[in-house]
């Protein structure tokens, strides 16, 4: 007995130090808190009355468009686990080059990686911004999954990714509001991504600060309600900014299909991913999208197309899961997608452009 009793006594102290360490290992956010902004002296201000450009994009960590990775398939049999180097310097000069002849105000990319194993533990924000010629004296980012070791068998290393926004234009501030997570039990509950709303306010000359958000919502949280509470977040998120007459801009990876598109449209490799509950259509109810309804299930839907999956099965643009919201005082003047050349071979998503203009209230 007192054999069993020392050797439950050290399998509990085992277990326990095993939890503590993973949980000093791992990312704990708060709910909101701020983040850090990098501005260089003299950053203009905006303008308010000249046009606006956002451009958008889940540059799926600079990867490129020649690998199956173990996630892109519904049973998790995808050979391939990171990019190699090579693929990912040429990535970089592709994306770089959209930015650059795209010329927008303000970039927002998702799936930035930094520490990442998978990524050669590079900080992949700063291999991009020297690329971009200066053009971008200010940024900020949030980490959404951060762990020093993942211990699941196509990880087995450290993990980092973030949202980040580029601008032109001076930053003042900028916060990191925690999305809902999925369920999960404890020790997965630390190690798995923590889903996040990038927020920065962006200067204007003479008015109040132009607000930007940069979002990535759960991709993988199929029979939950995941996705309808973290739409509820984000709809309290922009109640709140309507509240203040603030003006803005939401844009980003929402991971769910327009309203009134069928995932019965969808190769079975991809409609596996999305239930039929229509969780984003509050967004759309509520405020104004890029692209309409009207657009997103008209004859001409495939041009708002936003993602290209790397499931050999389908590997061509099939659906719209990316999306730009925009504030009532803003008003769109241009939206495209892009899916030309270099925009088309540097990720699993295509970019967004919107171009606006503010009107006075």
């Amino acid at each position: 007995m007192k054999l069993f009793k020392r050797i439950l006594l050290v399998l509990l102290s085992v277990f326990a130090l095993l939890l503590l360490l993973i949980y000093f290992s791992t990312f704990h956010p708060s709910d909101l808190e701020s983040v850090q902004v990098k501005c260089e002296e003299g950053a203009p201000s905006l303008e308010s009355s000249g046009p606006i450009k956002v451009l958008s994009w889940n540059i799926q960590y600079f990867a490129g468009r020649n690998r199956v990775f173990w996630y892109d398939v519904p049973d998790e049999t995808g050979p391939d686990t990171g990019p190699s180097r090579e693929e990912i310097e040429s990535t970089l000069k592709k994306v770089a080059s959209v930015i650059l002849e795209r010329n927008p105000d303000f970039v927002l990319f998702q799936e930035v990686d930094d520490g990442a194993k998978k990524t050669y533990s590079e900080n992949q924000s700063e291999r991009i911004l020297p690329l971009l010629s200066d053009r971008y004296p200010c940024q900020t980012e949030a980490f959404y999954w951060k762990a020093g070791f993942v211990p699941h068998p196509k990880v087995m290393g450290s993990v980092g990714m973030k949202l980040t926004i580029f601008s032109k234009y001076k930053i003042l501030s900028a916060s990191r509001h925690q999305l809902p997570t999925p369920p999960a039990d404890p020790i997965t509950r630390q190690l798995q991504l923590k889903r996040a709303i990038l927020e920065a306010s962006v200067e204007v000359k003479d008015k109040k600060p132009l607000v930007l958000l940069n979002t990535h919502l759960d991709a993988f949280s199929m029979g939950t309600d995941t996705m309808q509470r973290q739409v509820a977040f984000i709809e309290n998120v922009l109640d709140q900014l309507d509240s203040e007459k603030s003006e803005w801009v939401l844009a980003g990876d929402f991971n769910l299909l327009p309203p009134g598109f069928s995932r019965k449209q969808l190769h079975p490799n991809g409609a596996y991913y999305y239930s039929d509950d229509e969780e984003i259509f509050p967004l759309f109810k509520k405020w104004n999208s890029t692209a309409t309804l009207e657009e997103l299930n008209g004859p001409n839907r495939e041009k708002f197309y936003t993602h290209v999956p790397n499931d050999p099965q389908i590997a061509k643009p099939d659906r719209t899961i990316d999306y730009m919201f925009y504030s009532k005082g803003l008003t769109k003047k241009e939206y495209i997608v892009l899916k030309q050349g270099e925009a088309l071979e540097s990720s699993d998503h295509l970019p967004l452009e919107g171009t606006f203009s503010m009107e006075s209230r």
